[in-house]
């Protein structure tokens, strides 16, 4: 994308801010942390831990966790009784269900009861026959129903956490109406289960469901995302203000899920359900012996597969889980304890996070005496996925791939002759001086320098620019060698290849610059 003229730039600025609202990271238009941001800030993390990935260094050397979560929602769901507008239409043994506007829908209300007199009891019963402690997403207003099953979860020492006040879908909800539901939820789950909830899940959330939990704080993880195998830390809203503290995500599942038994691409009997799940397991295990452990989440729904022929599975399943050493079943508390203790946020620099100038300021020297590059890079859009060395190099190529011929050319003629005349006069970028430096050029011989200024003279009389190498690392043979090799090249070949070679040195540059 061209860079917008002066005449366009508010324009510009408006149209990205309006981008933002609609795809951003949850901060609306006017939010304080919003200003923070670049207009055309891509928040999206497409990057996570990378080809090297992490150690989450599980206790006691585990090679995967299990985490078995039991949704509670009955009671909860939308209802005439509950001041809804219609009935609930999802997940249910009803295909293609529908919302009921204005009416009770008793055939709904009935299997949503069923998980609370049937099914929950067989899922505690499971669990607490093999001393497991799941991690219960508790709407609020459905434990304010169910006293005896929250009693019954107490007293096994299950994790309480909640599922938001009343299970909804908040999409369209306006930013105050969901933070007025969600303290209202913590208000309420409370009085029901004797403390706060410290971990929370909406579910069918909206793009402000993170940023609004990481604001109220309080929270030691929320679980509304499903990308990846290990947990992370939100912290768009840390500005360095007092009492700000990053969020951990414990991302959950939809696919080793019994949901699955109720959409139509699911599971038709219990026997996929078990494969599935069995299969998922015996991957991640595998990873885990190969020095890469992970987390995995397994949710329940007590009216789903708290049915008698479907709990058959479960069972198998834990019981295959149980068969294997090195398996940690903790709830979504001990993972973050752990988390918190092992991997704690840590403050890092984040390009994709500065403002034109200061991003300028700190990588226009990349590309040498190019700082345009830089400059379009920004003006492009960045996104936590170019705060790495490898994705910021990944964004400045772009531009200077994308640049006209004779742009790409005046960078080759900005880079310095290898042991020139400006090395002699000390003239050099710092960045130039140590890496001609690191491969000895500083301190060659008076016969070497000649013949250096020579093969310069004749290459530069050949191509119209100088010789370029990403010479860290390499000796003064090496050098010399590709030196008298490149002399006779073609020059679009040699252009190309000068190129390539600007890319290597602005690689090597982000890599001391960057993690």
């Amino acid at each position: 994308m061209p860079r917008p003229d002066k005449s366009s730039r508010a324009r510009y600025s408006i149209v990205s801010l309006g981008l933002f609202r609609i795809f951003g990271n949850g901060l609306q238009v006017g939010d304080a942390a919003m200003n923070r941001f670049p207009p055309r800030y891509y928040p999206r993390d497409l990057a996570g831990y990378g080809r090297a990935g992490i150690d989450p260094r599980w206790p006691g050397g585990a090679r995967i966790a299990v985490s078995f979560v039991v949704n509670y929602e009955e009671g909860g769901e939308n209802c005439i009784l509950h001041g809804d507008k219609a009935s609930e239409a999802f997940l249910s043994e009803i295909t293609g269900a529908q919302p009921w506007p204005g009416m009770r829908h008793w055939n709904m209300e009935s299997i949503y009861d069923y998980g609370a007199r049937a099914g929950f009891w067989r899922l505690w019963r499971l669990f607490t026959g093999v001393g497991i402690r799941p991690t219960v997403f508790g709407v609020a207003t459905a434990l304010m129903r169910s006293p005896e099953q929250v009693a019954a979860m107490r007293e096994a020492g299950w994790e309480i956490a909640s599922h938001g006040l009343k299970w909804i879908d908040y999409r369209d909800h306006t930013r105050e109406a969901e933070t007025d539901d969600m303290r209202e939820a913590i208000r309420l789950h409370a009085e029901v289960a004797g403390a706060r909830p410290t971990g929370w899940y909406t579910g069918r959330c909206s793009v402000n469901t993170v940023d609004i939990i990481a604001r109220e704080g309080g929270f030691a993880w929320c679980a509304d995302a499903y990308d990846d195998d290990l947990p992370w830390w939100y912290d768009a809203h840390v500005d360095g203000g007092a009492g700000q503290q990053p969020l951990l995500i414990i991302p959950y599942t939809l696919d080793a899920n019994d949901m699955r038994f109720a959409i139509t691409a699911g599971y038709d009997h219990a026997e996929p359900f078990f494969r599935y799940l069995k299969d998922s397991f015996d991957a991640l295990y595998e990873e885990g012996n190969n020095g890469a452990p992970k987390m995995m989440s397994v949710g329940l729904h007590c009216r789903l597969v708290g049915r008698p022929g479907r709990i058959g599975a479960l069972q198998r399943f834990v019981d295959y889980v149980r068969g294997h050493e090195a398996v940690w079943t903790p709830t979504r508390q001990e993972i973050a304890d752990h988390w918190r203790r092992t991997h704690p946020w840590r403050a890092r620099e984040r390009p994709s996070r500065l403002m034109r100038d200061a991003f300028v300021e700190r990588f226009g020297g990349v590309f040498e005496h190019s700082p345009w590059i830089a400059e379009d890079a920004w003006e492009r859009g960045l996104g936590p996925a170019n705060d790495s060395a490898v994705g910021l190099h990944g964004a400045l190529c772009r531009v200077f791939r994308s640049a006209p011929q004779e742009r790409r050319l005046a960078v080759l003629k900005a880079h310095p002759d290898l042991a020139g005349r400006l090395a002699l006069a000390k003239r050099l970028t710092p960045e130039s001086a140590a890496e001609q430096a690191s491969a000895g050029l500083d301190a060659l011989t008076d016969a070497e320098r000649a013949t250096f200024t020579q093969l310069n003279t004749a290459y530069v009389d050949r191509f119209g620019f100088p010789f370029i190498m990403a010479v860290r690392g390499r000796g003064k043979d090496e050098i010399l060698a590709a030196f008298r090799e490149r002399v006779h090249n073609d020059r679009e070949t040699e252009f190309a290849t000068a190129c390539a070679e600007v890319e290597r040195i602005a690689l090597l540059r982000l890599n001391d610059m960057l993690p």
